[in-house]
């Protein structure tokens, strides 16, 4: 026997066990310490997302102020005292509304920045609009009068495709309309639209549900069946509407009117059609009237438009007034 073997000491079951334990306790420990790495680096990152989340809205709202300041600065885009002589030009295009480009608010302080310039000679509106709101229209109609009168230079209307309804209350104000032989003028008059549910809903077993204090609160409600004496009221507001339009046209138009059985009936015409009846004065377009009835030929656009500044705070206010909207809802509406 060799005596390096007889020194050598004998591994019993008991070291065994004890090694199996060591083992097993080092695993548990590498095991815990993963899991406790995995924790503080899960904790790491949400507070680096938190981080750039709070930037991000920090970001937002700066770029939202930003917004606001250049809306406010960015409009000046017309010289305000233009070295040569030149005819003004505002546009009135699509639905004239509120909120839109051809809104009364917009107009206006257009029409006003043209004429106070002095190198302005005249103003042409240039319109191309299906109508819209008779409110609006009568505003804009009022402020021709007193804007021509103020500054003593003459407004002109210049119809590209349309000047129908609510845009032809605007140009019968101006001191000539000029049009295409082909545009579509006139349709003077007005209505009131919607839909009625209630026979379909019969049909369905559907039930309308609708509280009101005061019996004509739910007037004109398209799931309620409309009484006679609700369509008389509506009927008179919109003759009364109607009156108001034909009066503005006859005050604006004078002699050169000739009268149709339908020119006030809601019919539209032709722009040659128009010329025969009055309703407009002569052929042109912009550059034609600039050259041959203004004598300024340089035009310059007073139109005010929705810039990127704006269009961004609209959809801020709108996602804002949307949220407000969602939180409400828990309650039932009062209107």
């Amino acid at each position: 026997m060799n005596s390096n073997d007889a020194e050598r000491p004998v591994a019993t079951p008991e070291d065994a066990t004890s090694a199996v334990s060591a083992a097993s306790d080092a695993a548990a420990a590498g095991w815990e310490r993963q899991t406790l790495e995995r924790l503080a680096f899960a904790a790491l990152e949400e507070q680096r997302a938190a981080r750039r989340w709070r930037t991000a809205v920090r970001l937002g709202w700066l770029l939202f102020f930003v917004a606001l300041a250049w809306m406010f600065y960015s409009n000046g885009a017309v010289p305000k005292e233009p070295s040569t002589a030149h005819t003004a030009v505002v546009e009135i295009k699509g639905e004239i509304t509120s909120d839109g480009e051809a809104s009364a608010a917009q107009v206006v302080a257009a029409m006003r920045d043209a004429l106070e310039d002095s190198g302005s000679r005249a103003l042409v509106l240039l319109i191309n609009s299906p109508g819209g709101s008779p409110v609006q229209a009568g505003i804009i109609n009022d402020e021709i009068a007193r804007l021509r009168a103020q500054h003593g230079k003459p407004i002109y209307a210049v119809v590209e495709e349309s000047c129908a309804s609510a845009a032809y209350y605007i140009a019968a104000a101006t001191d000539r309309i000029y049009v295409d032989k082909a545009s579509i003028v006139g349709s003077i008059g007005v209505l009131m639209d919607g839909f009625g549910f209630t026979g379909l809903m019969d049909k369905l077993g559907i039930e309308r549900r609708l509280l009101t204090a005061g019996k004509n609160k739910g007037f004109l409600d398209p799931f309620s069946p409309q009484t006679e004496a609700q369509r008389a009221h509506a009927q008179t507001m919109l003759d009364q509407i109607h009156a108001q339009f034909i009066a503005a046209v006859k005050k604006g138009r004078g002699d050169r009117l000739k009268e149709h059985p339908d020119m006030f009936s809601g019919l539209f015409w032709t722009g040659q059609q128009s010329i025969e009846l009055g309703l407009a004065d002569a052929y042109g377009t912009l550059d034609s009237v600039a050259r041959d009835v203004v004598h300024a030929e340089d035009i310059v656009d007073y139109t005010r438009r929705e810039n990127v500044a704006e269009r961004l705070v609209k959809r801020f206010g709108a996602a804002v007034g949307e949220g407000a909207a969602r939180a409400l809802r828990t309650a039932p509406p009062l209107r």
